[in-house]
């Protein structure tokens, strides 16, 4: 009886890792496949309990290091902005903030000197908008021209009250997926241990 509780023990542990691995390498493939980056996916980790032996109650856990970017693209949230106006957008011509990522308008206005300016439009986004000529990177700058040459209104913001991201990824179809096929897994790796 004792060398037959030990092979369980082992088929349950043999198991458990091999669906806790399978269902990481699932994951990861289905955000490099969504375009997310390999960096996103490299958050998926996995880890197997007990840390070193067998046991009858082994698990795995698989989880991500980035819960909030995994879980929006997951579920495909509507965004809206926080005090209930609009999202702005960047356009190429607002250029990187300093500190890395998306722009604000009120940090571009101090960057660049320019003001911007609120454009209404029924069909599509509204714009803010600028003064200024485009830099050899097409970025709005501010014009040193005393005639006007070369001086342009760019649009630097698309503003729209709300943004719909889309679903990208289904989880819960891979992880019902690892845990239907433990039982497979776990009668599998029984019968190996006895052959």
């Amino acid at each position: 009886m004792a060398a037959e509780v030990a092979a369980g023990e082992r088929a349950v542990t043999a198991a458990m890792r091999e669906a806790g691995t399978s269902l990481k390498s699932a994951w990861r493939t289905q955000i490099t496949g969504a375009g997310l980056g390999t960096r996103l996916a490299n958050s998926i980790r996995s880890a197997n309990f007990p840390k070193s032996g067998e046991s009858l109650n082994a698990a795995a856990l698989v989880w991500s290091n980035a819960p909030v970017i995994i879980g929006a693209h997951d579920t495909g949230p509507l965004i809206r902005s926080k005090n209930g106006f609009w999202l702005a957008i960047p356009t190429p011509a607002a250029g990187k903030s300093k500190r890395g990522g998306r722009i604000t308008p009120g940090e571009w206005e101090r960057r660049t000197g320019l003001r911007l300016r609120f454009i209404y439009r029924r069909r599509g986004p509204s714009l803010l908008v600028a003064e200024g000529r485009l830099n050899t990177k097409g970025r709005a700058v501010a014009s040193r021209s005393k005639t006007g040459r070369g001086v342009v209104t760019a649009p630097i913001f698309l503003l729209v009250p709300q943004v719909k991201l889309p679903k990208r990824l289904d989880l819960a179809r891979d992880a019902e997926r690892a845990a239907d096929g433990v039982p497979g897994l776990i009668v599998a790796n029984w019968v190996k241990g006895l052959a």
